[in-house]
């Protein structure tokens, strides 16, 4: 056995990455993995075959961070004792080579590579794993960087009443064999190391032909009903998501299986090819609001967007992420807003995702799009709003620049010229470029190579454009006129590329600038359209023009123009009028955010109980009802409103749960009805909803609970009722019971090593943001130095600086 500790691996550089490149070309994966110690233990075992051409007489590595037991090189055995850092080293090699790695993994348990979870409800086992940026070597050995492109070939034994899944289709499952089954896959066409993927359990299946695909849909037992309930609406998603992107690339998912796999205790969702792997939160345990489908719609279309993007042509290096992500991310909205019911997804985008990327762009935290990524651990930081949100933001200007055909013939020939390859980001500007005619170098360094957002400003007939360091970037953007009832007038198209450019606009009672949010900017119109915007906003004919609008308040807020009423006051205008159930949800989230964190204390409750009030408005119409009865329980403050959200407790558990959460804040814990709620509730994880419950209360035990199953123990699993916990915990006016938390967080946060955003996004969202700028000032002084590891540091620097400016629009 080696000696080499895995808890310690060393993270491989740009540098070492293309050096190895460079040496080395990798032909094969033969893996063959022995799963039937995770029935009742937590050791997996591997047998990696490599296959790969190198110079002979040249020596490179291997990488391993899993206990190796024994490792040949062509036949001749391997020192393991010169294994260090999760890194096998290799001498004196042919041009042909074999290597041949046994290892064993018990660390099954903290979301690194792999995850064991044991269903509460049934005891049932569940086993995904899941390894990007660089965590197959977890697992196996394996050259873990995304240019070493291979065919994989999986073998898989595990206990006979599970299900293997892969990402290609099983060519043979054994008869069950003392208590075991062995499954053996065909081959993948080349892949890179971290979208390869291997989950087993026993899943519940649905399987079914659409549109010349056999799909597969697969979940844990106890999620039965879930999955029944919503399988149509999922298979209607997929099946429109490979037909839309197979004719607009032209260029089709070329494997007929096509898998999704919901799992427990994941966060997000994962682009394995052709087996995505979702959290089973996607499965609602309660039947979905519209903002729930629309969110599992963008992820189902984002994850099979990564089949061209990020699996079918993937980047070089981790330093261009967001020819992964951003595109994915647009390419998601894209598809979705061709679906029935979804064509005013942009306007959901608006006011969640591209408001997310504002805020960012604004912190201490931004970065430009393409960053400096020396090593894979640097890579973590940048799995963020910037790459993802404002690089969406960014594809879609790109998109209304050089117009739809371009577009579209730049995406069609960069496939067909990359398939199963590598790219850097001039490969893909260059495609656009040839197709839209025109040079892009200097429109990629002024969007990508620059941090920060520009300011968009319509005033005596001219729009110009201004930026924080000077940067010049060409904008395409409409400006819409509207008469005083709200009818569009007109729709002006204006390209700015420096200088400021004179407009003819119609005589209205208010210009919008970016009113169809195709690029990215704050915008100000001029001043007698901005105060005519801030009372009729909702008389907009569209959703993406109200979303625009009271977007421009809620980016006045972040810069401290404003404070938390002013925007609760526009989105309650807007929702007098606004029924559209792909926005009323995130307007009345940002109104609960601006009423509980950017108001002064002694007018929190007064503006909880408006938003409150819109909320019980906007109940009366049944395609909103579901969704505005929830924010109703959440902030009910007058009997009409409570008894409101008791009717709605009666028809929804997840109104019935913040009712209870409601009250428990208020002082009014009623033990015996959560736990007859608890019982009722079909969610296996339905113990968090309850804790959460718990934790409102203003009460040192109830506190310290939640802060030891969150922070200490580290056992709460990935759930929507887990994501919302720390808004439980932190409550507007318990500020004497919370004081301690706020140096205990930081302290946390601090001892955070490895796992990244996924084993560690619940303990980073228990920040403190209801403490004062003092507890700012100490997160700040936290990520001073390297103290914090890379991916922790960016996420305390952004929470820190959201922190100050929602403090200071308190003092407001």
């Amino acid at each position: 056995m080696s000696d080499n500790s895995p808890a310690a691996p060393a993270s491989l550089t740009q540098e070492e990455a293309a050096a190895r490149a460079a040496a080395v070309t990798v032909e094969r994966y033969d893996i063959t993995l022995d799963l039937t110690g995770l029935l009742e233990g937590e050791t997996l075992a591997s047998v990696s075959t490599i296959t790969f051409t190198a110079s002979p007489g040249s020596s490179t590595f291997v990488d391993c961070v899993a206990e190796v037991s024994t490792a040949t090189l062509n036949g001749t055995e391997i020192d393991l004792a010169t294994i260090s850092a999760g890194r096998i080293p290799l001498e004196g090699l042919a041009e042909t080579n074999t290597l041949v790695v046994s290892a064993s993994q018990s660390n099954t348990a903290s979301s690194e590579g792999v995850l064991r979870t044991v269903d509460p409800s049934d005891g049932n086992v569940y086993v995904w794993t899941s390894f990007e940026p660089d965590d197959a070597r977890r697992l196996w050995a394996c050259f873990d960087q995304p240019d070493l492109k291979a065919v994989h070939a999986f073998t898989v034994t595990a206990p006979e009443q599970w299900t293997v899944l892969s990402n290609s289709a099983p060519a043979d499952v054994s008869d069950p064999a003392a208590g075991a089954r062995t499954w053996v896959f065909e081959d993948t066409p080349p892949l890179s190391t971290y979208v390869v993927v291997v989950n087993a359990g026993p899943f519940v299946e649905v399987r079914a032909e659409r549109g010349g695909y056999d799909l597969g849909l697969y979940a844990r037992q106890s999620l039965a009903s879930q999955l029944e309930r919503d399988r149509e609406e999922i298979l209607d998603i997929t099946e429109h998501g490979l037909a839309w992107f197979g004719a607009k690339f032209a260029m089709p998912f070329p494997q007929r299986r096509y898998d999704q796999i919901f799992v427990p205790d994941m966060g997000g969702a994962m682009e394995n090819w052709g087996a995505v792997t979702h959290s089973d939160v996607f499965l609602f345990r309660t039947p979905p609001a519209q903002a729930d489908r629309t969110e599992r719609t963008n992820v189902i279309l984002h994850e099979m967007a990564h089949m061209w993007f990020g699996d079918l042509v993937t980047m070089r290096w981790w330093d261009d992420l967001w020819l992964n992500e951003a595109f994915a991310s647009w390419a998601a909205v894209w598809a979705s807003a061709a679906l029935p019911g979804y064509a005013d997804v942009w306007a959901s985008i608006a006011l969640t995702e591209k408001k997310t990327a504002y805020d960012t762009d604004l912190t201490p935290a931004t970065h430009p799009i393409r960053g400096v990524v020396p090593s894979v651990e640097v890579a973590m930081a940048n799995f963020d709003a910037i790459t993802y949100m404002k690089g969406q933001a960014v594809l879609q200007q790109l998109y209304a620049y050089i117009g739809e055909e371009a577009y579209l013939a730049g995406l069609q020939a960069y496939f067909a010229e990359h398939a199963y390859g590598n790219t850097v980001l001039d490969d893909l500007m260059s495609a656009f470029g040839a197709a839209a005619g025109k040079d892009l170098s200097a429109w990629t360094t002024a969007w990508l190579d620059h941090a920060g957002t520009d300011v968009i400003t319509l005033s005596d007939g001219k729009v110009s454009v201004t930026s924080a360091d000077g940067t010049v970037r060409p904008h395409r953007l409409d400006i819409a006129s509207y008469d005083d009832s709200g009818a569009l007038l007109a729709t002006t198209p204006v390209t700015v590329e420096g200088e400021p450019v004179a407009v003819t606009l119609p005589e209205a009672a208010a210009h919008l600038v970016n009113a169809t949010d195709v690029t990215f900017a704050a915008v100000r119109s001029d001043e007698a359209s901005e105060v005519w915007l801030g009372r009729n906003a909702g008389v907009l004919p569209d959703a993406v023009a109200r979303a625009v609008a009271v977007n421009s308040a809620w980016s006045a807020l972040f810069r401290g123009e404003i404070g938390g009423p002013e925007v609760v006051s526009r989105v309650v205008s807007v929702l007098e009028r606004e029924r559209n159930p792909q926005v009323t949800g995130e307007f009345l989230r940002m109104a609960v955010t601006a009423a509980e964190l950017w108001t002064a204390p002694d007018r929190v409750a007064e503006q909880r109980a408006l938003v409150a009030g819109a909320a019980a408005a906007v109940a009366e119409d049944p395609a909103n009802r579901d969704t505005a009865l929830r924010v109703v329980a959440s902030h009910a403050s007058t009997p009409e409103q409570v008894a409101l959200a008791e009717a709605g407790a009666a028809e929804d558990i997840q109104v019935a749960w913040r009712l209870l959460g409601r009250r428990a804040e208020l002082g009014d814990y009623d033990a015996e009805a959560v736990a007859a709620l608890e019982a009722r509730d079909p969610d296996p994880e339905s113990w968090v909803s309850a804790l959460a419950v718990r934790t409102a209360q203003p009460l040192t035990e109830a506190k310290e609970e939640a802060w030891q199953v969150t922070m200490v123990e580290r056992r709460l699993p990935r759930t929507d009722s887990a994501y919302t916990l720390s808004s439980a915990f932190w409550r507007p006016g318990q500020d004497e019971v919370l004081a301690p938390y706020a140096q205990r967080y930081l302290d946390a946060v601090a001892a955070i090593r490895g796992g990244g955003l996924l084993a560690f996004g619940l303990q980073l969202r228990f920040y403190p943001a209801q403490a004062g700028e003092d507890v700012a000032a100490a997160a700040r002084t936290a990520c001073e130095g390297d103290t914090l590891v890379p991916f922790v540091r960016q996420t305390v620097i952004r929470l820190a600086d959201v922190h100050s400016r929602q403090v200071a629009a308190r003092a407001l």
